[in-house]
């Protein structure tokens, strides 16, 4: 059975995070995925400023930083089930993107969190090829799900 927590850190309502919720398990569907478990932590531009800048050494926020534990060689699982990691999520920036690209907030927390999504699975944006496969794969979910710009 598949698992998708969600943590809100702010001290706010985010009602569309119900829906992230559900376009998360198509994007778990869509990837023929059974038995992972995740994390989705919404989180504020401090809070998100502060993980960029002690694990990635950049000093400022961002909009989404994935945590895969899959990654880590030092984290043994005796389950069958497929811890994967977390995803973080400033809802600051979230709402700042939205607005300046003209889309829902929904929209956009939906794109961060399919995008997380893809990182905790190993797929990557470093290069043109990746880039493509990656932001293909997040479009495909979204607009299944029927979610567009």
């Amino acid at each position: 059975m598949n698992k998708v927590e969600v943590f809100i850190q702010v001290g706010e309502e985010v009602p569309e995070l119900e829906t992230v919720e559900k376009v998360l398990n198509k994007a778990i569907e869509k990837e023929k995925l059974d038995n992972v478990s995740f994390n989705l932590i919404i989180v504020d531009n401090d809070y998100i400023h502060e993980l960029n800048k002690t694990y990635r050494n950049i000093d400022r926020e961002t909009d989404v930083i994935t945590f895969a534990l899959e990654d880590d060689e030092t984290v043994i699982n005796g389950s069958d089930e497929r811890l994967l990691g977390d995803i973080y999520i400033s809802l600051d920036k979230a709402k700042n993107q939205a607005e300046e690209y003209g889309h829902s907030l929904l929209r956009e927390l939906s794109f961060l969190a399919v995008h997380g999504f893809y990182h905790l699975l190993g797929y990557d944006h470093q290069t043109k090829e990746e880039e493509e496969v990656m932001f293909g794969k997040q479009k495909e979910v979204l607009e299944e799900y029927g979610i567009t710009r």
